[in-house]
């Protein structure tokens, strides 16, 4: 039988294809003009943790370079699942980002039952600002002056030595939860709603020891109320550079605070890497990476595809450790 030709058919996929094309340009040129007004920067927790001046410090200089204004918008709640949640859900225009940490990005997928998002597939990773080391912190009435001693003291005495963490399932808690498993012994896991009361229980002498943000605990090694026994990253940090790393006594162990950028998945590719370019500009600013460096953050810049890489690394590091521990967030 003859094929029925349809020129009604052929035009209709003509113009399809047409208008296909034409919005393929568009957003080229989309995506060559960004940004054209502000874009806003979601911090998913409230103001002064470290989070918030990585996006207020970065903030300031990509206002500068881009000519236009950059806004940190606060939205804390569920363990940094809120604000994470709105820029997966966001307008993929580069408009809206995220200022995303270790918590929502590589931990809240396997320690929470329904975040609302998934980190991997919901969010693009675009630069890497900052990574901190834990620091592990003694009271300064303590008897240990290092780690091995520390072991040693939960070796002899198992069940003994009380840690404190932010929350189950933060950070601290897995580092700690890894030193006890390293090492093969017994430690009591204490969680506080946040660094703010665990610290004044550590200097009090209610807990033993913590492991706590290097930009909360600097004040209080400063002080003298504290004594910082070792760092969780391999590598010594440049403000504590007389603190041995944690690895020193059990290799391998590697726990970090990190923050960077993200944007919603479907972000264009010239966008990603225009603002990714911008934040590298940015943190060879002198001044800025002295600000970091201050509170103990070592400014790591690097493309957005090693970004991911790091992410996807840190996510299967914490998802395993989560197995192990059965560590849970409401």
């Amino acid at each position: 039988m003859r094929q029925v030709q349809c020129p009604g058919r052929r035009r209709f996929i003509g113009a399809c294809a047409v208008v296909l094309a034409a919005g393929a340009v568009a957003r080229r040129a989309d995506a060559a003009a960004w940004p054209e007004h502000a874009m806003t920067v979601i911090v998913p927790y409230a103001p002064g943790g470290q989070g918030d001046v990585f996006a207020r410090l970065t903030g300031e200089r990509l206002s500068r370079s881009l000519g236009q204004p950059v806004i940190v918008d606060n939205r804390p709640g569920a363990s940094g699942a809120l604000g994470a949640r709105l820029v997966a859900k966001a307008a993929p225009d580069g408009y809206t980002v995220l200022l995303g940490q270790t918590g929502e990005i590589a931990i809240n997928g396997s320690a929470m039952k329904n975040p609302g998002y998934e980190a991997l597939k919901d969010l693009r990773a675009v630069a890497l600002v900052g990574n901190a080391p834990l620091v592990l912190a003694v009271p300064a009435k303590s008897p240990w002056r290092s780690l091995a001693e520390l072991v040693q003291a939960a070796r002899d005495k198992p069940g003994s030595i009380a840690y404190a963490s932010s929350g189950t399932a933060t950070p601290g808690h897995l580092a700690a939860a890894a030193l006890a498993t390293g090492t093969k012994t017994e430690m009591i896991h204490v969680p506080y709603k946040g660094a703010g009361q665990a610290l004044t229980d550590l200097i009090g002498g209610q807990v033993q020891f913590f492991f706590a943000s290097a930009s909360s605990v600097m004040p209080h090694l400063h002080s003298g109320q504290l004594r910082a026994l070792a760092v969780s990253t391999p590598a010594k940090a440049p403000a504590l550079p007389q603190v041995p790393p944690v690895a020193d006594t059990l290799p391998g162990f590697d726990f970090s605070l990190w923050g960077g950028f993200f944007a919603p998945r479907a972000t264009p590719d010239a966008v990603v890497q225009r603002l990714a370019a911008e934040i590298g500009k940015a943190m060879a600013d002198p001044e800025l990476r002295k600000r970091l460096e201050a509170d103990g953050s070592a400014v790591a810049p690097g493309s957005p595809e090693q970004f991911d890489r790091f992410v996807r690394a840190e996510t299967a590091k914490y998802s395993a450790l989560i197995r192990a521990t059965g560590a849970t967030l409401e």
